[in-house]
């Protein structure tokens, strides 16, 4: 059982870093139709919202994967898979929409497990932990 818990928080973040790699990569792929896809939506600042996205996604999958600043890179990617989930995926009308919806909210879910207990073993965060309780001078 322990070898799980130590490999299952790595597994996750590699699954959810490299979702939103993916989608980071893809954006870059085709600026100006995400860029389209800002406006469609109407949100303001388009072009800002586009490298916003961009970067946010491609950084906040990265710092997941390694497990660098891990908490703070899944709240920001929190964040941001509510706000997408609201301004992109909110036509109940249509199911595939509303799929989209519950899926950006299952995603923030597990980043919150995320924020919550933080990136496990085999992270940088973990590794500079400890090494910091190594470099703590002895009390006594």
């Amino acid at each position: 059982m322990a070898l799980i818990s130590h490999i299952a928080p790595f597994v996750g973040r590699l699954f959810l870093g490299l979702l939103f790699l993916a989608a980071g990569a893809n954006k870059l792929q085709d600026q100006a139709g995400t860029i389209a896809y800002i406006v469609k939506a109407g949100l303001p600042f388009p072009t800002l919202a586009y490298w916003g996205a961009t970067l946010v996604e491609l950084l906040g999958g990265i710092l997941l994967i390694v497990g660098f600043q891990t908490r703070l890179a899944a709240a920001a990617l929190t964040a941001f898979s509510i706000v997408a989930a609201i301004y992109f995926h909110a036509n109940f009308d249509d199911t595939n929409q509303t799929i989209h919806f519950m899926k950006n909210f299952a995603i923030a879910g597990g980043l919150l497990q995320i924020v919550a207990f933080g990136a496990g073993a085999f992270s940088l965060d973990d590794r500079n932990r400890h090494r910091s309780d190594r470099l703590e001078p002895a009390r006594g």
